[in-house]
């Protein structure tokens, strides 16, 4: 390196010099907020302003304070810590919500700014809002003992056994008795939980249901529906089933793309079967090759089909890399007429695709 280009390396780096080290110093939060992100969940409208807290500790040594919120829209208002804070203090940001300014779900962004560089932290609060309906009847039509809903079944979705899943019902109490949170009484299996979100209900007013899935308790994988028991001790005649129906899955952490070739991956050689036409006397068999292609041993977790006229075997759980199988397909078209379409669900430890579909397809005569 001649002593030009010399020199000219000593200006650039001494003019990065201190570029870089700001940009080390920044990696470093000087708030760490407990959480940044905080969901309300379902809010009926008739319930008013709705209040959360955000808490954060300062952790550099210079003194600090908030100098100002910044909020979204109207429908937020703010509270906040207005003490200057030395290294360790803490103070909190209390967010209240107006949910007759949207329905549905939304998320509402507020920026924190503070005396020191650097500090412009967002924040956002989540959840559902709903309205309360012009016409009652027209909107919970669905009478289940005192309550009237929207919907014939609760559909929890998908759920998978990482965690647990919530979802808020809401219902209209048509009874003329008051609805204690405390006397409700659910006969639910160990993997469903049902509660009373406030504590009192009156007649001709809303309220929610809290339903709580467990997948990993429920320890299966697939279509589910259970059917609740359900009533106030204090109420006669509020004797209610509530209808919960929930896909359940396994859950998948996200693989490097690096890693892709090393997972168990399952292949299906024939995904929709053409059975054309068939006679609705005569039982129909067919087969489809599985083959695990992957560097790892291939679990095949569990194979359903969709109807009680198809019947699916696999000779074994287990693939080792390279193998293959052939899965039994047996179908009884019996009392069935037209065009059918038939099923199968694999579920397999493939991360990428841990469930697949095989489809039967055929005209019945």
């Amino acid at each position: 390196m001649n002593r030009i280009a010399f020199a000219l390396y000593l200006v650039v780096c001494t003019a990065l010099s201190p570029l870089l080290l700001q940009a080390q110093q920044s990696e470093v939060p000087k708030l760490i907020w407990k959480v940044n992100r905080i969901n309300i969940g379902t809010v009926l409208e008739e319930q008013g302003l709705q209040q959360t807290e955000f808490e954060f500790t300062h952790t550099q040594d210079s003194l600090f304070y908030i100098e100002d919120v910044w909020l979204e829209c109207g429908c937020t208002s703010v509270e906040y810590t207005e003490d200057t804070l030395n290294v360790g203090e803490s103070g909190t940001i209390k967010v209240s919500f107006d949910p007759t300014s949207s329905a549905g779900f939304f998320s509402k962004l507020i920026v924190v700014k503070g005396n020191l560089a650097g500090i412009q932290d967002s924040l956002f609060l989540e959840g559902i809002s709903i309205p309360y309906p012009s016409d009652i009847e027209r909107a919970y039509p669905i009478l289940r003992g005192p309550l009237g809903f929207r919907l014939r079944k609760v559909n929890m979705g998908d759920v998978f056994d990482n965690e647990p899943k919530v979802k808020y019902v809401e219902f209209f109490n048509r009874g003329e008795e008051l609805l204690d949170k405390g006397a409700l009484r659910a006969e639910t299996p160990p993997y469903i939980q049902v509660s009373q979100v406030q504590q009192f209900v009156r007649p001709e007013e809303r309220g929610l249901l809290m339903v709580k899935y467990d997948g990993a308790l429920k320890n299966d994988l697939g279509f589910f529906e259970d059917i609740v028991p359900m009533r106030w001790e204090n109420v006669d005649g509020s004797d209610l089933e509530l209808e919960i129906i929930a896909d359940l899955f396994e859950y998948f952490a996200p693989i490097q793309k690096s890693d892709l070739n090393q997972v168990p991956q399952l292949v299906i050689a024939q995904k929709e079967v053409d059975l054309r036409e068939i006679s609705a006397n005569a039982v129909v068999r067919r087969t489809v090759t599985l083959t695990n292609q992957g560097r790892q041993t291939l679990e095949i977790r569990k194979v359903e089909g969709n109807c009680e006229c198809l019947v699916v075997e696999a000779p074994k759980d287990n693939l080792l890399p390279g193998e293959s199988m052939e899965l039994s397909l047996t179908f009884d078209p019996k009392g069935r007429k037209g065009i059918d379409q038939r099923n199968i669900y694999i579920f397999s430890n493939d991360p990428v695709n841990p469930v697949q579909l095989i489809v039967l397809k055929s005209r019945i005569e």
